[in-house]
């Protein structure tokens, strides 16, 4: 049966509270005990004092060092709380007992006397505390003195203590968890009214938050949690809206310009060259399109992905390498620079950081043009580092962080005709941020950009 929160904490909170109230109702018992037998066998060991050195036996026979001792008010009749003696001799046969014995005798156990403790027994229907010690005549032992105390009062007090304690437990559990289900139903009012709050909140509403006690404890911490979540999602979807946005804005337009050059083709018929040069046309948006859908496939499958497998890469190689490939596929020469004469060795993922070199080398030959300079830099400080530094057009300082948003493109790029999607840059920061690399920008505008890529130590 499934049970309210609430319910589970009084009940987990009442049973750690039973266990600690047994545990110390259990502890006072116990003292209590150990209190009253410890001053019971006191008073034994003091009447034993008392009496060791005024009975002797001799001969077998029972001498008094005072007579008037042994026939005390407390040894001849029964008391509120009286002594019972008895003598026996090494046998144990009783030679001689206080009157108010009766018909009784006290236990005889010569194995405790050499311990010299005393032990709890029935007398009849009385409940007694009883010790034993030898009793000596020159140095020779003759009989034995038993000793005992009432125990009635002590039972009684202890038999009422159990009982009071017995009675309480449960009456003290009942109300512990009452007042438990109440404070933790107190406790929790704060997590309802979120609950009820987030539920609230949709797509349609996503810019509400719950209100924020503006305490730094628990309830605090999750309601400023809850809120930075919603954040999150609202800038997400902020992100998806105008991503999807975008992507059927750049789609639409070479999609306009392929359905334009074939209703121009089949409204009258054309000569060869017409036909061409339209079909040219029309393969340049298919082109475009292309190349858009490819980059939206490689940016949707760097945010859905999972970790990247990251082995061992020497820098140095890869990069030059890396250089001359781009610079074949560009028509463009991408000049190498090592910093450093030995090997750098870095633990990433060879396709990803490839995929971010090609777009930052495109992007740079694209900006600086035939005439620029385009360079591949690679050093090491106390991490390695990579730069592709270019003296193309530069970026202007209030764009430098929108470059990275899927689509953005400068407006001075889109006047001058330069090809591209927007996308690539995107790709750049997703792939750096699921390699562990942090990327960085520089630029001036009219001499020319530095994207500069630091691998993280722990990589």
């Amino acid at each position: 049966m499934n049970r309210s929160y609430k319910e589970r904490i009084a009940r987990r909170l009442t049973l750690v509270t039973a266990g600690i109230f047994f545990l110390v109702f259990l502890l006072i018992y116990l003292v209590a005990n150990y209190t009253v037998v410890h001053n019971i066998d006191r008073e034994l060991q003091l009447e034993i004092d008392k009496h060791k050195g005024e009975i002797f036996l001799v001969n077998g026979k029972i001498r008094f060092l005072h007579m008037d001792e042994w026939e005390e008010m407390e040894h001849t009749q029964l008391q509120l709380n009286p002594i019972f003696i008895e003598i026996v001799d090494l046998e144990g046969n009783s030679m001689d007992r206080s009157p108010n014995l009766g018909e009784n005798h006290l236990t005889f156990s010569p194995e405790k006397s050499l311990a010299e403790e005393a032990w709890t027994q029935k007398i009849g229907s009385r409940e007694v505390r009883q010790r034993q010690i030898p009793l000596l005549t020159a140095g020779k032992q003759e009989g034995y003195l038993l000793l005992a105390k009432s125990f009635a009062d002590s039972r009684e007090l202890l038999d009422n203590l159990r009982n009071v304690l017995l009675f309480i437990y449960p009456l003290i559990l009942v109300s512990l968890y009452l007042s438990m289900r109440y404070l933790a139903g107190k406790s929790i009012e704060p997590l309802e009214l979120i609950s009820q709050k987030t539920n609230q909140i949709t797509q349609q509403n996503l810019n509400e938050r719950v209100p924020e006690t503006g305490s730094n404890d628990e309830i605090g911490q999750l309601t400023r949690a809850i809120n930075n979540l919603l954040g999150r999602l609202e800038q997400a979807l902020q992100r998806e809206k105008q991503f999807t946005s975008d992507a059927s804005h750049e789609l639409r337009t070479p999609l306009a310009v392929l359905r334009g050059t074939l209703e121009v083709l089949i409204r009258k018929p054309r000569s060869a060259e017409e036909y061409e040069l339209k079909v040219k046309t029309a393969l340049v948006s298919i082109d475009r399109m292309s190349a858009m859908i490819d980059q939206l496939l490689a940016l949707a499958r760097v945010e859905n992905g999972k970790n990247l497998v990251k082995e061992e890469l020497e820098l140095i190689t890869f990069l030059e390498e890396l250089a001359d490939s781009v610079s074949v596929e560009q028509g463009q020469r991408i000049q190498f620079q090592s910093l450093v004469s030995l090997p750098i060795y870095e633990r990433t993922n060879e396709k990803s950081l490839e995929m971010i070199l090609q777009n930052l080398l495109e992007n740079a030959c694209k900006y600086t043009g035939s005439s620029g300079e385009v360079l591949l830099r690679v050093g090491k400080d106390t991490t390695a580092f990579i730069e592709v530094v270019d003296t193309g057009t530069g970026i202007a300082s209030e764009h430098l962080e929108q470059i990275f948003d899927p689509f953005f493109r400068v407006q001075e790029a889109l006047d001058h005709g330069i090809p591209g999607t927007g996308l690539g840059l995107a790709i750049v920061k997703k792939l750096a941020q699921e390699s562990s690399i942090q990327l960085s920008v520089s630029s001036e505008k009219g001499k020319g950009s530095t994207f500069r890529l630091d691998f993280n130590e722990a990589s």
